[in-house]
């Protein structure tokens, strides 16, 4: 049965193209066999709103025109790529934008956040542990500041994850299933970097509802294993109580890797650079240091571990994020 989507407004540039990664995979083939890698594009949603937010913010976008709201209020850090894709949605829309962001922010600004602010996006900075411990106050205030100037806000989530959000990634995956059908294969496997755990909910919960065999598995980039579990579940019940109240979320197969998460969130080791060096100069791809490069080196990490073994294809969702790469040039001194 087709599934019933709610309202969106469509922003990206579907369908994202689906690509065999075939030097990465000579490169690292190993005695114990492995899997042809494909890499899924959604770095390529679009220019400026480029990355996995933008299918999410396409059903977050439809909402708030259905309940009339003329401003957009979400979070993240400082150079959160799901702000920069907000700010530009808002920009492209008219919507008003008010970012609350975490971490402290003096002298020029860079990167995702040099984005927001050309797209005109107000910025509110906020230390780590006032923006943790007050969040929900933080939401209810910058709310409230613009209902009483005449505005209607919808409040978003971190990374737009929530029951809302995750159908930019059930529409997803019927979209990269569809793709790797007609390459003539079905993956075993799907990697997806997870941060705030709406694309791996999206992805798991769309291949369960497709019949699909495929694993999906979430290379986690901060927090734990148990918290993304838990973040997904939470997630798909969120969409469940709206959409299908009859969903158990308890029959998912959630798989979650925390093994390659590094020194903590946005920071990453010198062999993650490597690994982002070693992509762009073998396929031209760019990652970047906070997501998809960490969850890209732990997967090369598991191939020679043999964890894949039994794997024909398996395909890597690029979830974008190459503005964030700029901030961390002075870790690329390797290549001098």
């Amino acid at each position: 049965m087709p599934l019933e989507y709610p309202s969106k407004i469509s922003l990206a540039r579907l369908p994202t193209p689906l690509q065999p990664l075939d030097r990465l995979t000579e490169k690292h083939s190993t005695p114990h066999g492995g899997p042809r890698l494909w890499v899924k594009r959604d770095d390529l949603t679009e220019s400026g709103m480029s990355g996995n937010k933008l299918r999410k913010l396409e059903f977050i976008a439809g909402a708030a025109r259905e309940r009339g709201c003329d401003t957009l209020i979400t979070c993240g850090g400082i150079q959160s790529n799901h702000c920069r894709t907000t700010a530009l949605v808002g920009a492209k829309l008219g919507l008003r934008v008010q970012l609350i962001l975490r971490g402290e922010h003096s002298g020029a600004a860079d990167g995702n956040l040099l984005v927001d602010q050309l797209a005109g996006a107000s910025c509110a900075f906020y230390p780590p542990r006032e923006y943790f411990s007050r969040q929900a106050e933080l939401f209810d205030y910058w709310r409230d500041f613009y209902e009483q100037r005449g505005h209607r806000a919808l409040c978003i989530p971190t990374g737009a994850s929530d029951g809302l959000g995750i159908w930019g990634y059930i529409s997803g995956t019927e979209e990269l299933l569809s793709d790797c059908k007609a390459a003539g294969f079905e993956p075993e496997q799907i990697i997806c970097a997870t941060g705030s755990g709406g694309t791996q909910a999206g992805l798991t919960l769309g291949c369960h509802l497709v019949g699909a065999e495929t694993r999906v598995t979430g290379f986690a980039v901060c927090d734990s294993a148990e918290y993304f579990y838990d973040k997904v579940r939470e997630d798909v019940a969120d969409w469940a109580s709206s959409y299908s109240g009859g969903f158990d979320p308890a029959a998912l197969d959630i798989s979650v890797n925390a093994d390659y998460i590094g020194p903590g969130y946005a920071i990453a080791e010198e062999p993650v650079y490597r690994t982002i060096a070693e992509v762009a100069n073998l396929e031209g791809v760019l990652l970047d240091p906070v997501y998809t490069g960490k969850a890209f080196h732990g997967l090369l990490q598991e191939l020679h571990r043999g964890q894949y073994r039994h794997c024909e294809n398996l395909v890597f969702v690029h979830t974008g994020g190459h503005f964030g790469l700029f901030p961390h040039r002075e870790h690329f001194g390797f290549l001098q």
